[in-house]
């Protein structure tokens, strides 16, 4: 019998406006995200997962922290990252923190590991670009060592060995539930099977059902490691309001402008109406009513066969009281909606 479908909900932190249209401070923002949560955890989805990014526009650098003040406000909401850049991060220090999380949650922690589609950590603290993949390489292998929470003993090439060496706190209950994310890297895909750990596919442009080849590369890479497959699950970005006129009115100029921002940094040109509406109509943007965002939601369900799907609420400097909309109308109706289709 297949699992139900969990539903989740992500967030970089983005930086937003208030009712006067001023930007708000990065601490109201964090203030605000720990808000949403809570709202999320009160309707009942199952995930809610917090970037990692050390740029002005996206509030949050330490999702721990701010997942530990979720943890002491909610009740049964796994927490997570999404993602913890593990190649510019120690991967002791990052299994202490989510073990420590995971006790103060009382078993709700989980991380999503990543390589990052933004690169300002590695100057930041210090680590080579050039080595991006090596370092994300080598840090897994180490960080997937560590999950046994067995005595360690681990070599590698960019740090010192360890013998026989425990870490502490230990998870209190089973492993802690690990995911690795992956954007559009065959690679990333037949590594994730080999440490035996669930993949979590970021699709935030085009026809979702153009990764099927990777969901069909997870299995039979898992296959051939003589292991069962894990859980696949979707991170899509997504707006949800009463209506599909109302939802792309409000989210278009705000969405272009996250878009366009990050676009300029990477070469790309301004985003224009025709591809907003084309995403939201044929690709990866999970924007409309409650029925249309559900009739996506199951689609890509049923065209993938995941176990998870984490909407990406927040867009740019949309403000927080439209969010917390967006995520009561995805929590109270889409989710049902979504269940009554798959079920049908």
């Amino acid at each position: 019998m297949t699992a139900p479908l969990e539903f989740g909900l992500d967030t970089f932190g983005d930086v937003t406006r208030d009712a006067a249209g001023a930007m708000l401070p990065h601490a109201q923002v964090i203030r605000n995200v720990v808000d949403e949560a809570v709202l999320a955890d009160e309707l009942g989805l199952d995930f809610i997962g917090l970037g990692e990014h050390h740029r002005a526009d996206f509030a949050i650098s330490s999702p721990e922290t701010v997942l530990a003040a979720i943890a002491a406000r909610t009740k049964r909401i796994h927490l997570g990252s999404a993602v913890t850049v593990l190649s510019s991060d120690d991967p002791i220090r990052v299994f202490q923190r989510f073990a420590t999380l995971d006790a103060l949650s009382n078993g709700r922690a989980e991380v999503i590991l990543g390589r990052g589609s933004f690169t300002e950590s590695f100057p930041l603290f210090g680590f080579d670009l050039r080595k991006y993949e090596e370092l994300f390489e080598e840090k897994l292998d180490l960080f997937a060592a560590l999950l046994s929470q067995n005595p360690v003993s681990w070599e590698g090439k960019l740090r010192p060995p360890l013998r026989d060496q425990l870490v502490y706190p230990p998870v209190e209950h089973g492993t802690l539930k690990t995911w690795i994310g992956v954007g559009g890297s065959p690679q990333s895909v037949v590594r994730a099977a080999h440490y035996d750990l669930p993949l979590m596919l970021a699709i935030i442009g085009g026809d979702p059902a153009r990764f099927a080849p990777f969901v069909d590369l997870h299995h039979r890479a898992a296959k051939e490691f003589g292991r069962a497959a894990q859980p696949i699950g979707v991170h899509s970005p997504g707006y949800v309001a009463e209506t599909d006129d109302e939802a792309r009115e409000q989210l278009w100029p705000d969405y272009k402008a996250m878009r366009d921002r990050i676009g300029k940094e990477r070469g790309w040109p301004p985003m224009g109406r025709d591809e907003f509406v084309n995403e939201v109509e044929h690709g990866s943007l999970y924007a409309g009513s409650p029925e249309t965002v559900a009739r996506k939601i199951a689609r890509t369900a049923k065209t993938l066969g995941i176990a998870r799907f984490q909407l990406k609420y927040s867009a740019g400097p949309l403000p927080h009281e439209k969010l917390m909309k967006s995520i009561e109308l995805y929590g109270r109706k889409v989710v049902p909606m979504v269940k009554e289709m798959l079920a049908a």
